[in-house]
């Protein structure tokens, strides 16, 4: 497995697998794209079979199904909105208020895709909530730290919402990030009932940007 893969759950029906930055969730595109989270993970547990994604710049908690019975299960908890995923980020600059929800409606833009656009005519609903954590010293630049909820899943959700309210997250290049080193984007805590049992499960992966 890759060495930074961080195995943090397994029984005989799921996985919580803490991703580095910069690997891929799942094979892309091309004979380039193919090292990847999954494929690591289907070394040792051949049955482990993907319910969601993070992006490749995007680090932290990992939930996967073991056998197709499972992956249905947990795709409809995530469908119904019962996985609760929190995020940290580093971010430009500090939002006027210190909590607060970000409703934008989003959509593929398709001639500069993989970007995705606020669009109030065809965009999805997109909600994200935040709050401030605290300030961070980034080189000059005056930087805060957000704990992230988003409330639905819809592609770059998290950097697209950040970017529209003038606070795009540090190292994002693609929405207009300061640079850094990665993106400092990190899945930080997962919250679920367990498909087989039925017990709450909950999961925390502190990172360090």
């Amino acid at each position: 497995m890759h060495s930074d893969v961080n195995l943090i759950y397994q029984d005989d029906f799921l996985l919580v697998v803490g991703k580095p930055a910069n690997l891929l969730s799942v094979p892309g595109r091309g004979a380039d794209k193919q090292d990847c989270l999954a494929s690591h993970l289907q070394r040792h547990f051949p049955d482990a079979l993907v319910v969601h994604r993070l992006d490749m710049a995007t680090s932290g908690l990992m939930l996967f199904a073991r056998g197709p019975l499972m992956q249905s299960r947990l795709s409809q908890l995530f469908r119904e909105r019962r996985v609760v995923k929190r995020y940290q980020a580093i971010v430009a600059g500090k939002p006027a208020f210190a909590s607060g929800e970000i409703d934008l409606p989003l959509i593929c833009d398709w001639p500069n895709r993989p970007r995705q656009k606020v669009c109030f005519q065809t965009g999805k609903p997109a909600l994200t909530r935040y709050c401030v954590l605290e300030e961070v010293e980034h080189g000059s630049a005056m930087t805060s730290r957000l704990e992230l909820e988003p409330v639905t899943g819809r592609s770059h959700q998290l950097r697209l919402h950040l970017a529209s309210i003038g606070h795009p997250i540090v190292g994002d290049a693609l929405y207009g990030g300061l640079p850094a080193h990665r993106m400092m984007l990190h899945a930080s805590e997962l919250h679920f009932d367990h498909p087989a049992s039925g017990e709450s499960m909950s999961f925390f992966m502190v990172t360090e940007f």
